[in-house]
């Protein structure tokens, strides 16, 4: 499954049923209509003043949320090439004959874990990957332990390059945790639920109308069911339209730095 369609398919969704319970509210006002004259709406203006602030308070926290984590995660790409590159820098301080093998683990490094998040929605290259590059992790802080311990180091290569490294492992941790940083599923549910409630009471409202007003409740349904597919969005920067990929430039140019 393509989970580019994933966010639009469920906005299109949305916007069906905000139509079809907007017209189910319209009916029901109808049908109180026939029973009672009076204003159906009369008295409920609380009900929905206190439904539509929920709702929009919802919207605001769930935006704000998942614009400020879109963010964070371009963030974090700037910040494991920092790392990477500082500790790259570093290898310099290493006896001569270990710096090459130390940079051909260092490319191999970077490449896998480019590779991992280009690949975001298929699952199982991810996991290769990412188990390929902590291989590498591994095989690279092995490596400069043993080159900073002999003789013939840079006295300060310990204390330089093991932080430097020891930082560029850190960020994986983090990023990996970034990639799972998403609001509870009953957030969602609930922002869609009260987004149908909403389309309910729009349709109850026009009942007192003779005709439909199409203009309002599509205007209401496109703007809800465009919002909530945005912030879907932005919570899953790899797989919709809205992408961090541009992020990724710095470790593009961090990459051919090496060559």
């Amino acid at each position: 499954m393509n989970f580019a369609w994933v966010a639009p398919l469920a906005a299109v969704g949305l916007f069906v049923g905000i139509l079809a319970v907007a017209e189910l509210g319209r009916r029901l006002g109808q049908a109180r209509l026939q029973r009672d004259p009076d204003d159906p709406t009369k008295g409920a203006a609380a009900a929905e003043a206190a439904v539509f602030g929920l709702l929009g308070l919802l919207i605001a926290f769930t935006f704000s949320g998942a614009a400020s984590r879109f963010e964070d995660r371009r963030h974090l790409i700037t910040d494991e090439a920092n790392a990477i590159g500082t500790a790259y820098l570093r290898i310099d301080l290493l006896p001569a004959e270990t710096q090459a093998p130390m940079r051909s683990m260092f490319r191999q490094y970077l490449d896998l874990r480019a590779e991992a998040y280009h690949a975001a929605t298929d699952f199982a290259i991810v996991e290769q990957r990412l188990a390929a590059a902590a291989a590498i992790q591994q095989d690279i802080w092995t490596s400069a332990v043993t080159a900073v311990r002999r003789p013939d180091a840079a006295p300060h290569a310990a204390m330089l390059l093991l932080p430097a490294l020891n930082e560029m492992i850190d960020i994986t941790t983090t990023r990996a945790m970034a990639t799972r940083n998403h609001p509870p599923a009953v957030v969602f549910l609930l922002l869609c639920g009260l987004s149908l409630v909403g389309a309910l009471l729009v349709g109850y409202g026009t009942a007192m109308r003779r005709e439909r007003s199409w203009l309002h409740t599509v205007t209401f349904g496109a703007i809800l069911a465009l919002t909530v597919y945005v912030i879907f969005d932005l919570e899953f920067p790899r797989m919709g339209f809205i992408r961090v990929d541009a992020a990724d430039q710095v470790l593009v140019e961090l990459r051919r730095s090496m060559d």
